[in-house]
């Protein structure tokens, strides 16, 4: 390979060179499961990318699985905006997770072309860690100008999807539903990574 072509894929972490790709040079934030972090390329949920966790239904678990990220980003100081919730954020747990309120912002919007423009402001402007949004539906254009815009602003953009719903543009796509033992996660897509992994993660 020319050397000043494998000196320019080797200064973009973001570009994916097949299964050689450096996994360490990429921003994460653990996802305070160790199973889980093990199963994702980098080692924790990737900052500078778009998300989709493809839920049953809106309360199913899937924000516990964040939990711990959204109280790690608050805590070092950057904001967590919610667009979009189907449910209003219940303080007192979010406290007992160890979330700083403070940096919590919650937004209402109906339209999906406010809710991605919201988002996209958000993630561009460097102040959100993670911004957390309930579309009904999206297009492409509207996947990429939010992938382009986390990469910008270095946060995570997640992305709830319902059945019927998937974008292929996500960096990331991760499956969950409820389980008695707990919930139940399928990393369906990560960039960086050519495996599929099935994990059943304790609550």
């Amino acid at each position: 390979m020319n050397p000043a072509l494998a000196d320019l894929l080797r200064s973009r972490a973001g570009i994916w060179r097949g299964l050689h790709c450096d996994h360490a040079a990429w921003a994460v934030v653990g996802s305070g499961f160790a199973e889980l972090d093990a199963s994702l390329p980098g080692g924790g949920w990737p900052l500078g990318s778009l998300a989709e966790i493809a839920i049953p239904a809106p309360g199913c678990g899937e924000l516990r699985l964040l939990l711990p990220a959204i109280a790690g980003l608050s805590r070092a100081g950057r904001r967590i905006a919610w667009i979009a919730p189907p449910y209003r954020p219940y303080a007192p747990a979010l406290l007992q997770a160890g979330v700083a309120l403070g940096q919590l912002l919650a937004v209402n919007a109906d339209k999906d072309h406010d809710i991605a423009w919201c988002a996209e402001k958000l993630l561009r402007s460097g102040g959100c860690g993670m911004v957390l949004l309930w579309p009904r539906r999206l297009d492409a254009r509207q996947i990429r100008r939010l992938q382009l815009a986390a990469e910008t602003g270095s946060a995570l953009a997640v992305l709830f999807t319902l059945p019927g719903q998937s974008y292929s543009g996500a960096a990331l796509r991760v499956a969950v539903r409820p389980s008695a033992s707990g919930l139940a996660v399928d990393i369906v897509k990560a960039r960086g990574s050519l495996r599929r992994a099935s994990l059943m993660l304790s609550l």
